[in-house]
């Protein structure tokens, strides 16, 4: 699934060559997880103003009102001028007067959404619960770490959750806890001051290099100009079940917490 180092990642790759240009047309494929919410000629010539992102939500301003894109499981952008008629997977076209975005998703758990304004009852509905931005001033260890305080939940369960900090991953998740020392099975509400002020460092710096490896393609995930991203190449424990843990030679084990699979080093990881 695309995470927040993704979802921004194609946001970049698109942003700054769409920016300016008007909608000229509207194609809907088959049904996505929510309908679109208007008309598709409602959108003809609606200029689009930018495109920011907001947990693993992209906002597509339009003047009046926006479009909201989720990437869901395995869904993926382009954009292009010229781009082909849309394939089986294809499932939304934005066609404007300086290429078309396009949705490619074979699982259709992605969704296109229009909204008036992030005022409206649905936009609040899907942004309002989404937790601190961890690359924002407004993640803050102090905060973080209060948070934290009031959940008896395992650490990595809770950062998965979003409601605290959006956008760790599972990937990213287990390399946060590997650079801090935590093991995904510890009570958040366990952890003292310095812990989560390592925790705190550990998913800046988790995500940043994530950003500058241009994400992690595991299947098929490229942003909207095609390009993959490297970040799994340079994974301390994700997906490294029995391989010797890069700083101790430990095997890295593996357990699954809910339906999701966590990765630690039992040596590095301690509590």
């Amino acid at each position: 699934m695309p995470e927040l180092p993704e979802v921004e990642i194609t946001r970049r790759s698109f942003a700054g060559a769409i920016a300016g240009a008007r909608v000229q047309e509207v194609f809907l494929g088959k049904p996505l997880r929510w309908p679109l919410g208007c008309e598709p000629e409602h959108l003809l010539g609606r200029q689009v103003l930018g495109v920011r992102r907001r947990g693993k939500y992209l906002l597509v301003d339009l003047g009046e009102g926006l479009l909201l894109l989720h990437l869901g499981m395995s869904g993926s952008l382009r954009f292009a001028p010229g781009l082909p008629p849309p394939a089986q997977h294809d499932h939304f076209d934005l066609v404007t007067t300086q290429g078309t975005l396009r949705l490619h998703d074979p699982r259709r758990f992605g969704a296109v959404v229009y909204v008036p304004s992030e005022q409206d009852p649905l936009a609040q509905k899907l942004l309002g619960g989404l937790g601190v931005e961890p690359l924002s001033e407004a993640f803050t260890a102090e905060g973080f770490a209060a948070a934290l305080k009031k959940s008896r939940a395992s650490i990595k369960q809770v950062l998965l959750a979003g409601r605290l900090v959006v956008g760790v991953g599972n990937i990213y998740a287990n390399e946060a806890l590997f650079l801090a020392g935590i093991r995904p099975t510890t009570p958040a509400m366990r952890l003292g001051p310095a812990r989560v002020r390592k925790l705190h460092a550990a998913i800046c710096e988790v995500l940043e290099q994530a950003l500058a490896l241009g994400g992690t393609t595991l299947r098929n995930f490229s942003n909207a100009a095609g390009a993959i991203g490297h970040f799994q190449h340079a994974t301390h424990v994700y997906d490294r079940a029995g391989a010797p843990c890069r700083v101790c030679g430990a095997p890295i084990r593996w357990l699954q917490q809910g339906q999701r699979s966590s990765y630690f080093c039992p040596r590095c990881q301690r509590g």
